[in-house]
């Protein structure tokens, strides 16, 4: 490998500077030992090249110890959501002998807490579903009674309050998940509650009606969240991520799975919000050590992101400073090139590194592949003025 150096000249005025004709020499050791020490810490992060109609997707996996995390999250945000739950009043007439007919009214009924034994979520073909066994709801109420008879021509009546369970409560809950024009959208197919205990069956009735029709306008609130969802989610001031789901929720018998775009592009670029749905043929793994969640990277959203950077001239580095600074003035290359010495004695230099196209991003099984040497150049300046003059590139 060779570079190119300023031949000798008189150096007489700026533009006698410029115009030097240049030879080329041979790389020594130094030079190749700069090169390759200081480069790789100046590098930034992974771009590549694609064309806007090809597909990078991102995968996510949510596993079934995911799928339990989330089922516990939810099943406590449920029950803090709808406590306390006030419930309709109640009111009859029942039939005593001897007494007659007395008038019996509970109300400021509450359900005012609700203890799960256990839970369990399933995933399928039919949908997500959530099921909470052996539930308690703990009641409070006020009581009040009155009735006369013929033997006393006086009413008589009494009022209280009362605390009450109902216990043995099992509440069910199937919902639909669908890619809705790059969004998800949530729905409810079925929600039931049923209980049991030793109380009037409107009270355990009232409690099996609330708690269902409380928990489907959560569901709505949720999907309202979900459809307010960005689209894209900015990376600094040049790039944006599309995140619009490019298909349905693949839902099997102990996971979730969610493609969405995945691609970069640029801040001000104006995007689909679906692409074609196309086998994922290399990509990268991502999970945790529980792996609750799995993330599988295309290589393509790399590419992408190269592409939107090179473009924003964002593959491009002045380095004026570096840990041995005198490798940037031309008294360190007295001895390697002569002529710039010859030139500029004991001038400081300035090191351009650029990348001379987006480079190819490649995912294999051994990691990734960054062809980065045969995109590099480098350039060596001479700040003189308000001017930099070439000194020598690679």
């Amino acid at each position: 490998m060779a570079i190119a150096a300023l031949a000798d000249g008189d150096g007489e005025g700026l533009d006698g500077l410029i115009d030097e004709r240049r030879e080329v020499l041979e790389v020594s050791s130094l030079l190749f030992f700069f090169s390759f020490v200081v480069l790789p810490l100046l590098l930034s992060p992974v771009s590549t090249q694609v064309r806007a109609d090809e597909e990078g997707f991102i995968s996510i996996l949510v596993s079934d110890k995911g799928l339990d995390f989330a089922k516990d999250l939810l099943v406590h945000r449920a029950v803090h959501s709808i406590i306390p739950l006030q419930l309709p009043q109640i009111e009859r007439y029942v039939k005593i002998p001897l007494v007659g007919r007395v008038h019996v009214v509970l109300s400021n009924i509450s359900i005012d807490g609700v203890e799960i034994d256990s839970s369990y979520v399933k995933t399928g073909e039919g949908g997500i579903v959530l099921i909470a066994s052996g539930a308690t709801a703990n009641l409070s109420m006020n009581w009040q009674y009155s009735y006369s008879t013929w033997l006393v021509p006086i009413p008589i009546s009494d009022e209280g309050s009362a605390f009450v369970q109902v216990k043995d409560m099992e509440v069910g809950l199937t919902l639909d998940l669908k890619d809705l024009g790059g969004t998800l959208k949530l729905s409810v197919q079925e929600c039931g509650c049923y209980g049991s205990g030793c109380f009037p069956r409107k009270i355990v009735s009232a409690v099996e009606e609330a708690i269902p029709q409380k928990i489907t306008e959560e569901i709505l609130k949720l999907d309202a969240l979900l459809q307010d969802l960005p689209n894209k989610i900015p990376v600094g001031d040049v790039a944006s991520l599309n995140v619009t789901f490019v298909s349905d929720p693949v839902l099997s018998s102990s996971s979730i799975d969610f493609e969405v775009n995945g691609l970069f592009t640029a801040e001000d670029q104006i995007f689909a919000s679906k692409y074609p749905h196309r086998p994922q043929t290399t990509s990268v793994t991502c999970s945790g050590a529980n792996e609750m969640i799995k993330i599988f990277l295309h290589e393509n959203v790399l590419n992408s992101a190269s592409l939107v950077y090179f473009n924003a001239d964002y593959m491009h580095w002045l380095v004026d400073k570096i840990p041995d600074q005198a490798l940037l003035n031309t008294a360190g290359w007295k001895y390697i090139v002569p002529q710039l010495y010859k030139l500029y004695p004991n001038d400081d230099m300035d090191l351009n590194i650029s990348v001379t196209a987006p480079p190819l991003v490649k995912i294999t099984k051994q990691g990734l592949v960054l062809p980065f040497t045969q995109m590099l150049s480098l350039m060596f300046w001479i700040p003189v003025k308000s001017y930099q003059l070439p000194a020598f590139h690679w």
